[in-house]
């Protein structure tokens, strides 16, 4: 699939936009609010993490926000934004969690992510995120 570096100001802002949804989203801890950035059947893919559709998204940060992420808030800014076709797209970030606190992120805590992003009714979606240690590299297999 070819990609360009077209696309126009304002689908580019409106997707710049959705790292902005999803900060905001986390700094309530509002689950629903973030789940509604993805598409009804979207994915998301953490480390150890795979949930799939908008139910289990939603399940999984409401949970999370009682638990792990408590207190918590995210940051991330985009690094780059392709289009695959006029309604597709990909968004590259860096960012991560901050703890409680915290006005740095750790390097334990930084990520690079990949939104694959969707136009429905007009509107830009997560039809898929992805994040991966930005600091972190896997370890040489056969390795502890």
């Amino acid at each position: 699939m070819t990609t360009t570096e077209s696309g126009t100001a304002a689908d580019q802002a409106a997707i710049a936009a959705l790292t902005q949804k999803v900060i905001a989203a986390w700094a309530y801890h509002d689950a629903d609010g973030f789940a509604d950035v993805f598409t009804e059947d979207g994915t998301m893919i953490l480390p150890g993490i795979f949930k799939k559709g908008r139910e289990e998204i939603r399940a999984f940060l409401k949970e999370s926000f009682e638990g792990n992420y408590k207190g918590t808030q995210v940051t991330g800014r985009p690094i780059e934004i392709r289009f695959f076709t006029p309604d597709s797209g990909v968004l590259i970030t860096q960012g991560g969690v901050l703890g409680p606190g915290e006005t740095e992120v750790a390097d334990s805590q930084s990520i690079r992510a990949s939104w694959t992003v969707v136009k429905r009714n007009g509107a830009w979606q997560l039809a898929s995120y992805q994040n991966t240690p930005a600091k972190q590299q896997l370890p040489k297999p056969g390795t502890v």
